[in-house]
């Protein structure tokens, strides 16, 4: 959500913003429409004051003895004049909020100008991308060929979009999940969480998924949306709290199933775990106070980059345009993992900071340390310590053998009971 007071002071930055987000100008009809409920708001305060000084008069009038027929006929006239006004008040509050929910995050500062993703710039690589001497096969070819993947199976429960996941792949699964949450809990100081799966419209409301994607998202008959990442419920921790600056940066982690409905993706990705209805993802958030989000941002991604280095997977950071950001962030970076079989980079992680967009829509605020009332609203950030699905198909992929098994990247033995080569069915 956007600060109408910060509007505005700033209606030309504001515009500028949007623009640079491929939008319409909106700052001069958001504006009319603040006009007009300001008025509203000085008319329901004069009225209230004449009322207030009305009702003195008549009590005035009572002790004197004279008749205070018309001073109550007054009030009654200023009571309805308040009405009025807040109905007005709230009606034009009401279109505001209509004008600037579905309006995105501005893009900070130095995130690069476009449309789409052809603008993003890369940042870095990192790691060497493997050589073989036989023919690349995709994780399909891969899992299917040690009888461990089925997605025959998976169809004929749920459709197209979900997989089976059997003996060491889903344990090379779960191992990948267990590598990710030692290393984000033991080593950068974040605390594992077990949210719900499920939430109220209020938390994806709060996180930017609602009103504006509600297509793609899961809804259950009695009012539950499925999480779409564990994000939201993540962010949604402090929603309508009011925390102490001594207690930031909060950072939490969690393990979770996500789901989403992959509407507007059709024909995308539909070979494989690419990009599935039902995955799993070890997700990052922190909490931090305005003056640090950006370092945070660094920090963050540098954690979900760790979980490649010891897994030996080649990939490079990129910094998204401002075309190609989601909803609710200000700068983002996306990690890219090396895929042999598609001979390119694809998106494992995606680090967001969010600034104090998402905090405003959820009222989430601190207390600056010395002050015993004023608060400031936190900002929020968000990344993927990484997407489980995604890194399990880098590991078949890029750790592969002529002879259609694969090695266990050493990072993951312990998880594994120490064996080293994961072969097919006997």
């Amino acid at each position: 959500m956007h600060d109408i007071r910060w509007i505005r002071e700033n209606a030309d930055e504001f515009d500028a913003g949007l623009s640079r987000r491929g939008l319409d100008a909106a700052a001069a009809g958001i504006l009319a429409l603040d006009a007009k409920y300001r008025e509203a708001q000085t008319k329901v305060q004069e009225a209230k004051s004449r009322r207030n000084e009305a009702s003195k008069e008549i009590g005035a009038a009572k002790k004197r003895g004279e008749d205070a027929a018309e001073l109550i006929t007054k009030v009654g006239q200023f009571k309805e004049l308040i009405r009025e006004g807040e109905e007005e008040g709230r009606q034009f509050g009401a279109e505001i909020e209509a004008l600037l929910l579905p309006l995105p995050n501005l893009p900070a500062p130095g995130v690069p100008d476009g449309l789409d993703e052809a603008a993003n710039i890369e940042v870095r690589r990192v790691g060497e991308l493997p050589n073989f001497n036989f023919k690349v096969r995709d994780h399909v070819d891969i899992g299917e060929g040690l009888g461990m993947m089925d997605f025959e199976a998976a169809a004929r429960m749920s459709g197209a979009r979900f997989v089976v996941l059997k003996k060491d792949l889903a344990r090379l699964e779960r191992a990948l999940a267990n590598f990710m949450l030692d290393i984000q809990t033991e080593e950068f100081g974040f605390q594992e969480t077990k949210p719900p799966s499920l939430v109220r419209d209020l938390a994806l409301f709060g996180t930017g998924q609602l009103p504006k994607f509600e297509e793609d998202l899961f809804h259950t008959d009695n009012g539950f949306w499925l999480i779409p990442t564990a994000e939201v419920p993540l962010t949604n921790l402090v929603r309508e709290q009011i925390i102490t600056q001594s207690e930031l940066p909060i950072r939490r982690t969690a393990y979770t199933s996500c789901y989403r409905s992959e509407a507007g993706s059709a024909g995308k990705d539909t070979r494989g775990m690419i990009r599935q209805h039902e995955f799993t993802k070890v997700e990052m958030v922190s909490i931090t106070h305005p003056d640090c989000s950006d370092d945070e941002l660094e920090f963050m991604t540098g954690c979900a980059e760790e979980v490649l280095k010891r897994l030996g997977l080649a990939y490079r950071v990129i910094v998204l345009s401002c075309g190609d950001m989601g909803f609710s962030a200000r700068k983002t970076y996306d990690i890219e993992v090396w895929l042999p079989a598609q001979d390119t980079f694809r998106e494992i992680s995606s680090c967001s900071n969010c600034g104090d967009f998402q905090a405003r829509r959820m009222q989430a605020r601190f207390r600056p340390n010395g002050e015993a009332r004023g608060t400031r609203f936190v900002h929020t950030l968000n990344g993927s310590g990484l997407a489980v699905g995604r890194t399990l198909i880098a590991v078949l992929e890029n750790y592969q053998q002529a002879d259609g098994s694969v090695v266990i990247p050493e990072a993951l033995r312990p998880y594994m009971f120490d064996r080293k080569v994961i072969h097919g069915e006997a």
